[in-house]
């Protein structure tokens, strides 16, 4: 129950901040206004706004990052499996 709380507060974080900063900041009359000022928002908090929670990054550098940790430990893994031993 714990769990579905605190996903909960980080949906309604969400929630608020695209609430504040997108739909109170637009005035439109036709879907594709409203879908093109959400898109522009939505590519502007993932790819220019450091985020806190990751470290001062971008949500695109941080996947950036993790892949390239995953990618590391990959060839670390197969690194250390095709040595003799």
């Amino acid at each position: 129950m714990a769990e579905v709380r605190r996903e909960n507060a980080y949906v309604e974080s969400f929630n608020g901040r695209f609430r504040d900063e997108c739909l109170n900041e637009h005035w439109v009359v036709t879907m594709a206004q409203a879908w093109r000022a959400i898109e522009d928002w939505r590519i502007d908090y993932n790819t220019e706004r450091p985020h806190g929670s990751l470290g001062n990054l971008t949500p695109e550098e941080y996947a950036k990052n993790g892949l390239a940790r995953v990618k590391q430990a990959e060839l670390s893994t197969a690194d250390s499996s095709s040595r003799p031993y």
